[in-house]
């Protein structure tokens, strides 16, 4: 069983990018990552929980465009891989605290072929099996209802992680032992796959909470169309722009008018919530006027530097030195500021050295590019861009007027001080909308940070000329995800199922005939 223990005395920038994201927010956006697919760190999260405003959930989304039906090993999490969460509480970029996750597999039923099998009550052989097998003998045991115990015979393929709080020098392990969701391999293999979520949901103490499992990717984004050398969509918005969305479509926040090409996809997910005095400075919740209040946070992954191969059956040689192999914090800044030839740079580096990079935020080649596609009708700011340098630093109207600027680093800040938004009010394009509570304050999963982002580097912050139409339009059309996320925690939605998965395309049931094909 986990085993759970407890630790006692624990003592935004917005993203500088366009509607040219990639794989989702951050898939194979670098050459490194396009190779590990495991270590590719795919969204990163951080919001003040929803249902409880004294605490902050994090999230880490790993591994991209996992197709449901991949079976038969499906999308484990990868064990030589170290996963990190960290917080800059003092506003220098560099991590103050981290929450570190570790996985182990084991194969309990090494003769099967696939990692999870079940149906039922169990399927035995018939009264005509030929030997050896002997009519009732069990072939296929019950359906999976349980992590852990009666229940869980199928889960063949199960892992467990550990959860450990690192602070300075300090190591404090939170939890070991816990199991990770699997997947949605379909509903005879698992008829209550929610009841195997709400088990994947452990308490840890001190007020801490902790999933790991597949989930849906919650991501949204028209791919198809932004990989077509920006060839965006017409959106019939009157203006015979395309890729700008009219004032009826800017304001639904539930419903597409062009295809989500991540819509029917998977992805690995690391959560944990955590008490907001658990991660300030001082131990203590401030008001959003208070510099204390806001936090810095982003995630990594991790490799050893040395891997030998040993023989068939054995497992590999690691070394204990690792090597950080992907980073993010806010979405979209490696795939699409950095240059290709920096992003594998960029994503070994740590935040706090990011003036390395900041040629390419002062002058965003992608500004450039829209400038040239769109000429006169959408002019943007000069360089250097002196509207976008305070995004990348503890400045208003995130951080509160008086805290540390910090050095220019890629970090999600988030004000703890503000108050979640009811789900009613809770508005896709965050800050630009007025919702106090989302993006570029923290990241929530609703947030349209493909939308907001482009909107900001084609210069909607410098106000005057570039605060207006088309420049507060900008968008893919996607405005909404394919399945609901949970209002509590973990937040994210379910898995697709493996057996009655499919991804949405334009002129199918799901894009309600509003996703265009020219």
């Amino acid at each position: 069983m986990p085993r759970t223990l407890i630790h006692t005395g624990l003592g935004l920038a917005l993203t500088l990018a366009i509607t040219t994201a990639g794989h989702a927010a951050n898939h194979r956006e670098a050459p490194l990552t396009a190779l590990d697919p495991k270590a590719d760190i795919t969204d990163f999260y951080a919001f003040v929980s929803y249902d409880d405003p004294s605490k902050v959930t994090f999230i880490l989304d790993i591994d991209p465009l996992l197709e449901p039906s991949n079976g038969p090993n499906y999308f484990p999490f990868d064990p030589e891989i170290l996963y990190a969460i960290h917080i800059d509480n003092d506003h220098d970029a560099v991590a103050d605290l981290s929450f570190e996750f570790r996985f182990t597999t084991e194969i309990r039923a090494p003769s099967v072929f696939t990692g999870f099998v079940g149906a039922g009550n169990g399927i035995t052989a018939p009264a005509n099996s030929p030997a050896p097998v002997s009519p009732g003998t069990l072939l296929i045991p019950p359906a999976i209802t349980a992590l852990d115990g009666p229940g869980s015979e199928g889960l063949s393929l199960r892992q467990r992680y550990t959860v450990t709080l690192v602070q300075g020098k300090q190591r404090a392990d939170l939890a070991e032992g816990l199991i990770a969701t699997p997947t949605h391999v379909g509903s005879r293999t698992m008829p209550d796959y929610a009841g195997l979520v709400e088990q994947g949901i452990y308490p840890l103490g001190n007020g801490i909470r902790v999933f790991a499992g597949t989930v849906d990717d919650p991501f949204w984004i028209d791919l198809g169309a932004t990989f077509d050398s920006l060839n965006f969509r017409a959106l019939a918005n009157g203006s015979g722009i395309r890729g700008v969305l009219s004032d009826a479509q800017d304001a639904d926040d539930h419903r597409n008018f062009a295809p989500d090409d991540v819509a029917g996809f998977n992805v690995n997910a690391i959560a944990i919530e955590v008490p907001i005095t658990l991660l300030t400075h001082d131990g203590h919740m401030h008001a959003a006027d208070e510099p204390l209040a806001t936090l810095g946070a982003w995630g990594t992954t991790s490799r050893p530097r040395v891997k030998a191969y040993r023989r068939p059956g054995q497992p590999a040689r690691l070394s204990e030195r690792l090597t950080q192999i992907q980073r993010m914090g806010n979405p979209l800044f490696n795939e699409l500021l950095i240059g290709t030839g920096d992003k594998d740079k960029f994503s070994m580096s740590q935040p706090k050295d990011d003036a390395q990079f900041a040629d390419y935020a002062l002058d965003p080649l992608l500004a450039r590019v829209l400038n040239a596609i769109y000429a006169e009708a959408l002019p943007i700011p000069a360089s250097p861009r002196t509207d976008l340098l305070p995004l990348v630093t503890y400045a208003p109207p995130i951080a509160a007027s008086g805290t540390p600027a910090g050095p220019v680093a890629d970090l999600l800040r988030l004000n703890t001080g503000v108050p979640p938004t009811p789900a009613a009010q809770r508005k896709r394009l965050g800050l630009l909308a007025g919702d106090p509570a989302g993006f570029p304050n923290g990241r929530r999963l609703s947030d349209d940070v493909t939308d907001i982002a482009a909107r900001a580097v084609v210069g909607v912050l410098a106000g005057g000329a570039f605060a207006g139409f088309p420049h507060n339009r900008i968008g893919d059309g996607v405005n909404v995800n394919d399945v609901p996320y949970r209002e509590s925690f973990p937040y994210l939605g379910l898995a697709h199922s493996g057996r009655d998965s499919r991804h949405v395309d334009p002129g199918e049931s799901g894009c309600e005939g509003l996703c265009p094909l020219d």
